[in-house]
């Protein structure tokens, strides 16, 4: 069968090098289905691939997206439990900037009952990303302090609504008032814009202490690196725990050891994916619990932008301009979601 799909040809800094084409869609194998999309959110990996920048460097030509909602159109041979018309998940590294596409059976899970396509497309990474951080490596507790940088982001924002959860004091920091306007309203308890007038980010670290007494945060999740972690080192209470998520700042910061002494600190890595990989049995549990929470109804990620498969080019811009707050999601088959 044909369907359309965002196709990359050849590796380039610009992403708007990526067409929209034609394709042909083979039947699924032997434990193998093809599914209909809906959604595929857009994540930072998608645009890295396509400018050959991301560690995971699939054959050309390929499809964007790893993370995709929708449904079983077909079955190949030998797959147990699921059948044609079932809702499901899937957890691919590209492919999902497609009407269709084949999988294996192993990177598919059925749809969290109550949760729409493009929600359920927008979960699991940001969602696996904060409950690694903050649960497995960063042991957070009830009644601690949580600093979430990046907090109008995808991670960041989960990382938020997972510390709430769990009964943590949030400050979220970010680097637009409206933006933090939607993590104030989705339940954060302080909020600081942590940009600075000359383009750099920091400035937070009075106020961290102000709020917490002069302690510090207990947990200081980060995504941004740079400034940001060299500020967090000197706003993380004794005994805590920074985590080092990525550094979409630009900058690998350097940790002085002296305050990691002086404090008792840990700083601490973390790649939730690796995680699940070289603890299988810990991250199918990791899994299950995101899933049971998401079923529950405690887990809502917040969709910024929905846009259709032909515009999956605008929807990448949007996040490569960080005009994205939480999720973006490209939406296919005539399925049209609100954001929010």
């Amino acid at each position: 069968m044909q369907a359309r799909a965002v196709i990359c040809r050849a590796l380039s800094d610009d992403i708007g090098s990526v067409k929209l084409e034609t394709v042909q869609v083979p039947d699924p194998g032997p434990g193998q289905i093809r599914v209909r999309l809906k959604a595929c959110a857009v994540n930072f990996p998608d645009l890295l691939m396509i400018q050959g920048k991301y560690q995971h460097k699939p054959a050309l030509p390929f499809s964007p997206g790893g993370e995709a909602a929708g449904d079983i159109e077909a079955c190949g041979s030998g797959v147990d439990g699921f059948r044609e018309g079932d809702a499901v998940v899937l957890g691919i590294r590209h492919g999902g900037f497609a009407e269709s596409v084949v999988v294996n059976v192993e990177q598919a899970r059925p749809m969290p009952k109550g949760m729409s396509y493009a929600k359920a497309a927008s979960f699991q990474t940001a969602y696996l990303t904060a409950y690694v951080a903050l649960h497995r490596r960063g042991a957070l507790e009830s009644g601690e302090t949580l600093l979430v940088h990046g907090a109008t982001g995808g991670v960041g924002m989960a990382a938020v609504d997972l510390g709430k959860l769990w009964g943590a004091k949030v400050i979220a920091t970010g680097g637009r008032d409206d933006k933090l306007a939607v993590v104030s309203a989705r339940g954060a308890d302080h909020v600081i814009n942590y940009a600075l007038p000359d383009g750099r980010l920091g400035g937070f670290r009075d106020q961290v202490k102000q709020l917490t007494g002069g302690k510090g945060a207990d947990v200081i999740y980060d995504p941004v690196g740079g400034d940001v972690f060299d500020e967090s080192m000197r706003c993380v209470n004794w005994g805590g725990r920074i985590l080092t998520i990525g550094f979409t700042s630009g900058r690998w910061p350097q940790a002085p050891v002296n305050l990691i002494l002086i404090k008792q600190i840990s700083v601490i890595g973390v790649r939730a994916g690796e995680y699940g990989r070289r603890d299988p049995v810990r991250g199918e549990e990791n899994q299950r619990q995101l899933y049971a929470l998401a079923e529950a109804g405690k887990i809502d990620p917040w969709i910024s932008h929905c846009m259709p498969l032909e515009h999956a080019v605008d929807a990448m811009r949007l996040l490569e301009g960080r005009e994205v707050v939480g999720k973006a999601v490209v939406t296919m088959n005539g399925y049209s979601p609100r954001p929010g």
